[in-house]
């Protein structure tokens, strides 16, 4: 689908579904690009619902949060399903029971390995128009990343000539780290193949597409250490300053995230080239795309770089309005979602309603205090997207199990005192919302506990790994769910 046909579909009724590809099951390490990416599409489609929404796809750091990457085009090698290779006669036996990373390494440079031997002339041209259509970020990502695994070092502790792109250093890495590349590139041109397969058989079963972007970039990215000028950095790599929110009734500290914050007035003598560029991939890979901290475009806060929290920063203008219209001339009206969660002020809110961007309501959020709570449903607007509760947030039936009897009764006289079993009464409000879009993730279509809960942030261990299972799935629940989907009007444009 192209964005015209996004940008309609943010102007329909639709359905969506929240499941991260490595949510997936299978015997992998982690859902990936297989043939179970597609059957999550039939079965959305079979259940009426047409948007798919999952995290950000680029490749993770150590922690394997999808939001601190080492790129922000790049995708995730951990994503490349091995049974499309396998099918395409790339390798000829895949592994029986489960299997980790490591295995899965092994595999993927045995066949660039039989790729470089036998690829035939098509092959072998489709690579290469790969590599020079995506050469405004390519081949900085590949060196970059053959660097950082040879120099096992975050880049701004490099030697000088690597961490500051001496040309005659560089020249030195491409010859020394040749073979590494060429397999980096493979990959990312494996993992853009695979891709293209998945969106276009979403595209021909009525589902879109929907992504997530990040506002900013991890300090230890390809993007940083290529266009360090964009950031605002010590001229030795390390941050001046650095990006979070500050103290709120959740944190007396505050959140200090640690990534490097933009140079706004260089990105805007580059006619904001790195946003441009960012937009462009993201919107080969989805149909919608969430901006992740829309705030931040009309203001962030600043935290100085030795500050050990983020108490002492302060509010500094952004060009969110340059930037949009920017991005609006060179691609048209976006299909952007903007995450616009906790304090917001008139400013953002006209920001994002300039560009026609849909804001975020989350109903776990609206029943701690009065009927002037944004978030519930009878306050909604059209231009909305409305979720149980996201990636953040516990499972719904394990927020609810969490309350007091107080605020339980609170949620249920609103809902209703309905018969079904939680979560299924807040799945009926998330639909019958005015947002033109409700999407419910996939563990309160399960009905599962907060064991089941995909984050929890503030904890370093233990995320981004759960997964479901087809066994899960009961019998009855896709007959359930496309009756409610029709029922509130969201059967979206269905082929």
């Amino acid at each position: 689908m192209n964005s015209s046909d996004s940008i309609n579909s943010l102007d329909q009724r639709r359905a969506g579904v929240l499941l991260h590809l490595t949510s997936l099951p299978g015997n992998g390490p982690c859902g990936d690009l297989g043939w179970e990416a597609f059957n999550f599409v039939n079965f959305l489609a079979d259940c009426g619902v047409s948007v798919w929404q999952m995290l950000p796809v680029g490749p993770p750091q150590s922690s394997d949060s999808p939001y601190q990457t080492s790129s922000a085009h790049a995708g995730s090698a951990r994503l490349i399903g091995l049974a499309p290779l396998a099918q395409a006669g790339w390798i000829d036996t895949l592994p029986e029971g489960q299997f980790d990373q490591a295995k899965k390494l092994v595999l993927l440079r045995a066949t660039h390995q039989r790729f470089r031997r036998k690829a035939d002339d098509a092959e072998r041209a489709a690579l290469d128009h790969f590599i020079a259509e995506q050469d405004y970020w390519l081949e900085d990502y590949v060196l970059f990343r053959a660097l950082q695994e040879e120099q096992q070092l975050p880049w701004w502790q490099w030697p000088k000539g690597l961490r500051e792109r001496q040309d005659k250093v560089l020249n030195q890495a491409r010859k020394r780290l040749a073979e590494q590349l060429d397999y980096i590139r493979w990959e990312q041109f494996i993992f853009f193949r695979q891709w293209r397969a998945l969106r276009e058989h979403a595209s021909q079963r009525g589902v879109l597409l929907f992504g997530d972007m990040p506002i900013f970039v991890a300090q230890d990215s390809a993007e940083v250490w290529a266009r360090p000028q964009d950031f605002d950095l010590h001229e030795d790599g390390t941050l001046r300053v650095v990006a979070g929110v500050p103290p709120d009734y959740f944190s007396a500290t505050g959140q200090r995230w640690g990534n490097p914050l933009y140079r706004w007035d260089r990105l805007a003598v580059s006619d904001y080239r790195f946003w441009v560029d960012r937009v462009r991939t993201q919107l080969a890979l989805f149909d919608i795309i969430r901006i992740d901290h829309f705030r931040g475009f009309e203001a962030f806060w600043e935290i100085p770089g030795d500050e050990p929290t983020a108490i002492n920063g302060t509010w500094v203008q952004a060009e969110g309005d340059a930037l949009f219209a920017r991005l609006q001339h060179e691609f048209g009206r976006l299909p952007l979602v903007a995450e616009d969660l906790g304090v917001i002020t008139d400013q953002v809110t006209a920001l994002r309603r300039k560009y026609r961007m849909p804001g975020m309501k989350v109903l776990q959020f609206a029943f701690g205090s009065d009927a002037d709570n944004p978030y519930l449903p009878f306050h909604h607007g059209r231009d909305a997207v409305v979720y149980t509760g996201t990636h953040d947030n516990d499972t719904t039936l394990g927020w609810y199990r969490s309350l007091d009897k107080a605020e339980r009764t609170r949620v249920d006289d609103y809902l209703g005192y309905s018969q079904e079993p939680m979560p299924w009464p807040m799945i009926r409000a998330a639909l019958g919302s005015r947002a033109n879009l409700a999407v419910v993730p996939m563990q309160d279509l399960l009905a599962l506990d907060g064991a089941h809960r995909m984050n929890v942030p503030g904890v370093a261990e233990g995320n981004w790994r759960w997964r479901f299972k087809w066994e899960q799935v009961s019998e009855e629940l896709p007959a359930r769910l496309t009756h409610l989907v029709q029922l509130y009007g969201r059967a979206g444009n269905q082929p």
